[in-house]
């Protein structure tokens, strides 16, 4: 029994839709687009985007796709969480218009010969501990803009080296579309929200909570200099090391936002505080923007 087509109609629940046809003939008439593209498993912090982009656009698309191509042969790909029937009921609460969730044969037809690379600047950081993931993640984000075609895009400052990259994409390479930063949503409990969340245990979530912390001190210490900034929020991080369960930092960092860079002691302006770490089995990162008078 093969589905219906999906009709651009008015409705309370969003358009699903699986292939490329279905997605041009859901978007027909859409005014203005706007894309929040996730890997599903939605959150609070996933509707704060959803929502931006409903108050910016027509019509608010959100891609669901398990992307293969970002994920490491250790990383989490199999185990990641699934659920389209619950996302769904999530975008029909925000508004969203039309869900697109291909298949990875759609999305990968053959194998992936050419490929968006992030440059040197996909190689710092988040791009060192998990080599080719930015290449990935442009490239799958490149894909949806091409098939999408939105006006806007919206993506967390949480993954702020990706918002960045995927900035630099768009004006190297001429994409037609605004990309709009949604603000940092956190749990009552001060962790960053993220689809990896749901994996951690009662105490490897108190032990989490050692990333907001150490950027929370080390953004106080701003006031006397980048490198009090590192020396504060290193401290919180080396006493989560010593905890149970500990906390195995990956990096921790403070750059400059327009090369990511690490910035000198005397660095004056604007610099960011990233940290990356693994809680038990899960991998979490966080960031916050800090100024250094």
């Amino acid at each position: 029994m093969t589905e219906p087509t999906p009709q651009a109609t008015t409705t309370d629940r969003p358009v699903i839709t699986r292939t490329p046809r279905e997605l041009r003939e859901a978007l027909t008439g859409a005014g203005r687009t706007a894309l929040v593209p996730t890997m599903g498993a939605l959150h609070e912090g996933h509707c704060s985007l959803m929502r931006l982009a409903r108050e910016q656009a027509d019509t608010v698309v959100v891609s669901i796709f398990v992307n293969p191509l970002q994920f490491g042969p250790d990383e989490d790909l199999d185990r990641y969480p699934r659920d389209l029937a619950t996302d769904t009921e999530i975008c029909a609460k925000e508004g969203v218009d039309v869900i697109f969730a291909p298949e990875e044969r759609t999305m990968y037809p053959t194998e992936q010969m050419i490929t968006v690379e992030a440059g040197s600047m996909g190689r710092r950081l988040e791009g060192a501990s998990r080599p080719g993931h930015f290449t990935g993640v442009l490239t799958v984000v490149a894909k949806l803009f091409h098939l999408v075609r939105p006006d806007l895009a919206v993506f967390g400052a949480k993954d702020v080296q990706q918002l960045f990259l995927v900035r630099r994409m768009v004006v190297d390479l001429n994409f037609p579309v605004e990309i709009v930063s949604a603000p940092i949503l956190r749990d009552h409990d001060g962790l960053a929200s993220s689809s990896r969340n749901v994996y951690l245990t009662p105490e490897e979530r108190v032990g989490a909570l050692s990333l907001s912390r150490a950027l929370r001190v080390g953004a106080d210490a701003a006031l006397d200099g980048a490198r009090a900034v590192r020396v504060a929020a290193r401290a919180v991080m080396d006493a989560a090391a010593e905890a149970d369960p500990p906390v195995a930092l990956d990096h921790l960092a403070l750059v400059d936002p327009a090369t990511f860079d690490d910035v000198p002691d005397d660095h004056e302006g604007e610099a960011i505080l990233a940290v990356a770490a693994h809680v038990g089995t899960t991998r979490l990162i966080d960031n916050v923007l800090v100024t250094i008078p």
